[in-house]
């Protein structure tokens, strides 16, 4: 019995075919950028109310939008959130050291004075 049988071949999707069509790769992942949740709420807590919410709900959308595949918008609110928080913090600092200013002027005119 001499017939010559070959084994039948399946479709198979090429090795290489890791680019999608809008050249993004489909078996990796670009890494989740730093979502800067810890700086925003330290941010509300200790320095300025307002820019630390602004920097919480910024923060709290990175998450969402890297899983959804939009990278370049949850690097952009990552980047918000950076941003909020710092200044948030510049604030606070500026708001304590005039306030701790006009306080000891105070205190040196209320001695003064006695």
């Amino acid at each position: 019995m001499d017939q010559n049988y070959q084994t039948p071949q399946m479709d198979t999707p090429q090795q290489n075919n890791n680019v999608g069509n809008n050249g993004s790769f489909n078996n990796q992942m670009l890494p989740k950028p730093d979502n800067n949740l810890v700086l925003a709420i330290f941010t509300t807590i200790c320095c300025c109310l307002p820019f630390g919410i602004v920097a919480i709900v910024k923060a709290s959308s990175v998450n969402s939008l890297y899983l959804s595949g939009n990278y370049q918008a949850a690097v952009n609110a990552a980047a918000e959130a950076k941003k909020w928080s710092i200044w948030g913090i510049i604030a606070g600092v500026v708001i304590s050291g005039i306030y701790t200013i006009l306080y000891a002027f105070g205190v040196a005119a209320t001695i003064m004075q006695s």
